[in-house]
């Protein structure tokens, strides 16, 4: 049987049974808003499984399910060395969201990258520790301001409110998913000019690790064409 994760509940779930649903597959939640049980119609061999965004591509690399839809932030940031772990089938045009590099409003002087680093140094030189950026994505982030220079900071964990970390005075800029920018303005926070990390929507992922026997590779190729995906072998 072919397993495909989708996520459980929200507009993320709604939007991913309509993305299906209008290529002729379609997905059922089965029971009350609680329960996880699911069906599918449309395809023979296509069982579904309920899960948290977070966990499916955990669930993707560890060969448990074969195809998974998330964000393509969560696969990055979830999973070392990702593409040899999953492969990206399709983009699906929905669940847009920036992961973007935000500071103060107040700092005038520091629109890019670069003034970033610079104000880190001089944090660093003034207050003796480094200047603190809050977020939960630290495998993006870190390889991100690696790539692009920036040196003299620190990471710390926000698991939630990641906008209210500055104001609080736990962080002095952030690291967070955004889709219009208001909360950002809404505390006093501006996006640096190239600070965008990752542009991140809900992306079929198929696992490079889950065991395809002949059953499975079968259904998959029933599924990509009536996805209209290119012939997609596993």
């Amino acid at each position: 049987m072919l397993k495909l994760g989708v996520p459980s509940k929200g507009r993320l779930m709604e939007k991913t049974f309509d993305w299906f649903g209008q290529r002729g597959v379609r997905l059922h939640k089965a029971g009350s808003e609680r329960e996880y049980a699911a069906r599918v119609e449309g395809i023979e061999g296509l069982s579904l499984v309920l899960l948290s965004a977070g966990e499916i591509p955990r669930e993707l690399a560890a060969g448990r399910i074969h195809l998974g839809v998330t964000g393509s932030d969560l696969v990055r940031e979830k999973l070392a060395d990702w593409p040899a772990q999953v492969r990206e089938l399709v983009p699906m045009g929905f669940g847009h969201a920036d992961l973007v590099i935000a500071v103060p409003a107040a700092w005038i002087d520091v629109d890019t990258l670069d003034d970033l680093d610079a104000v880190a140094a001089a944090f660093r030189a003034t207050h003796g520790h480094r200047l603190r950026i809050a977020t939960k994505y630290h495998r993006l982030v870190r390889e991100f301001l690696r790539e692009n220079g920036v040196a003299d900071y620190q990471l710390v964990d926000s698991q939630g409110a990641t906008e209210g970390t500055v104001k609080n005075l736990t962080a002095e800029a952030i690291a967070d998913i955004t889709s219009t920018g208001e909360t950002l303005r809404a505390n006093h926070l501006k996006i640096l000019a190239d600070g965008l990390v990752h542009a991140s929507q809900a992306t079929l992922f198929m696992s490079r690790n889950a065991r395809f026997g002949d059953d499975e590779t079968r259904t998959l190729s029933v599924l990509a064409r009536r996805l209209g995906l290119d012939e997609v072998r596993p």
